[in-house]
């Protein structure tokens, strides 16, 4: 299952190559926020919340996110500093892999969110974030074709 998490984080930092700033957090369609940028912020959330924070149960705060503003990740992009956000992206996704390395797909996990009472398998997570990905690399696809007409993966 690594190979399809790592195919898809490929394919977003691949949707985000080459841009400048202004193109990276350029909205997708009115009424819509939804930017590149946004989307690379949200993914490096995503990982460390199932990646780390469930599979792996290690106490680590989330990078833009607080209780006081959840979508910090999708909507505070234009203060952004674009490098740093997309450093800190493949720094998250080195860490969930190492995270994860050792871990059974069958091994069952806590949940660290909103229902502390639901379990799931490691095995669940990955799905569940190939999911993520595949959704989000559809938005990313259509964002980067406004952008500049590029398309594929």
């Amino acid at each position: 299952m690594d190979e399809w998490v790592d195919f898809h984080r490929a394919t977003l930092l691949m949707k985000c190559d080459g841009l400048s700033f202004d193109q990276l957090t350029m909205r997708s369609v009115e009424p819509s926020e939804l930017t590149l940028l946004g989307l690379v912020r949200h993914m490096s959330e995503v990982e460390r919340g199932w990646f780390r924070r469930h599979a792996a149960r290690e106490n680590v705060d989330f990078y833009c996110c607080t209780n006081d503003d959840p979508d910090a990740d999708l909507l505070g992009v234009d203060s952004a500093d674009a490098s740093v956000d997309l450093a800190h992206f493949v720094e998250e996704c080195r860490l969930s892999r190492g995270a994860t390395a050792n871990l059974s797909l069958d091994e069952v996990v806590p949940s660290r969110g909103d229902h502390p009472e639901r379990t799931r398998n490691v095995r669940w997570i990955y799905l569940h974030m190939i999911e993520e990905y595949a959704r989000h690399n559809g938005h990313a696809d259509l964002i980067r074709e406004r952008i500049d007409g590029a398309t594929g993966d």
